[in-house]
């Protein structure tokens, strides 16, 4: 676990780059297909006549896209130790077909854990935005880390 970043290493305001992601109109049909089977995400016809203005993505699948990418792009370098919440999660623009995704994540508060001093406490802020620059989804969320002086 030495090569593994931790607690300590992180600084409030810290923003971290979770890299991109192609969206594909196949993986909104399959996801579509398991988990959320709506119409408008199972068919391109229906969802370009939808209110979402196009073929796009669930709400929870960008939720799993923004997971991966922060697992791909942070998590999976450091001494993670889970989450218990995401307090917020906010869906603002629809995710379509064809584009490409890229995050950010921001350390927006830390601490150590009164009860367990070897745990540190993350409220993470992360954001997806399309090629053009449009913000398409925030997250708030709680990540626990190992606290390297514990170790």
């Amino acid at each position: 676990m030495s090569g593994l970043l931790h607690f300590e290493d992180f600084e409030v305001g810290q923003v971290i780059s979770l890299g991109i992601y192609p969206v594909t109109a196949e993986e909104i049909r399959e996801f579509a297909r398991e988990f959320d089977p709506q119409d408008f995400h199972l068919e391109e016809r229906a969802g370009e006549a939808s209110i979402l203005g196009g073929y796009s993505a669930s709400g929870w699948h960008v939720c799993s896209m923004l997971m991966r990418m922060m697992a791909d792009g942070w998590l999976n370098m450091t001494a993670s130790l889970g989450s218990n919440s995401v307090p917020e999660v906010k869906w603002l623009r629809p995710v379509l077909a064809g584009e490409t995704l890229s995050g950010i994540l921001t350390i927006a508060s830390k601490r150590v854990s009164s009860k367990r001093p070897e745990m540190g406490i993350f409220q993470c802020f992360s954001e997806l935005f399309n090629e053009e620059g449009e913000k398409k989804a925030e997250m708030t969320a709680i990540v626990f880390m190992r606290v390297k002086a514990a170790c």
